[in-house]
């Protein structure tokens, strides 16, 4: 399980270097990291995950730097769960995406944060839906139907 972190802090290089070290000075790995930034707050939102069992640790470090950065807010968000598809035919098909998302939103399941990669698109949800995600992601994808094997 992951959860999730929000903070505000001011949009200037350096920043997030200046967040995160402390985190990885305590041995804390973060999974997935967010940025966005809003002119009209005069931030940078900065969302990132964590282990659930470093999440308190976590979440004292970010209140300090915060401070000592003069960001306006630290937001703690709950209990979260990262799903996600891989595989390198994701490179050449397009529509693999709007699947994952079309599968998860058929089921109700609304996405907090989305990563990719070349061959990886994770999706942070609510943990109280993990196992239905995973199912809804199973069907999608037809994983229950054997492969035929391609012919030479």
């Amino acid at each position: 399980m992951r959860r999730r972190s929000r903070s505000c802090v001011f949009p200037i290089p350096g920043v997030a270097a200046k967040l995160f070290k402390p985190i990885a000075d305590a041995n804390i790995v973060v999974d997935m990291i967010i940025q966005t930034s809003s002119i009209e707050k005069g931030c940078a939102d900065v969302a990132f995950t964590v282990p659930k069992s470093d999440f308190n640790k976590t979440l004292q470090i970010i209140k300090e730097t915060i401070k000592e950065l003069g960001g306006k807010k630290s937001n703690p968000m709950k209990i979260l769960q990262k799903v996600s598809i891989v595989g390198v035919g994701m490179r050449s098909h397009s529509s693999v995406a709007t699947q994952m998302f079309s599968a998860l939103a058929k089921e109700g399941i609304n996405i907090q944060m989305i990563s990719t990669s070349e061959i990886k698109i994770s999706c942070i949800i609510d943990s109280k839906y993990t196992e239905l995600a995973v199912r809804a992601l199973h069907d999608a994808f037809e994983l229950d139907k054997p492969k035929i094997a391609e012919e030479k």
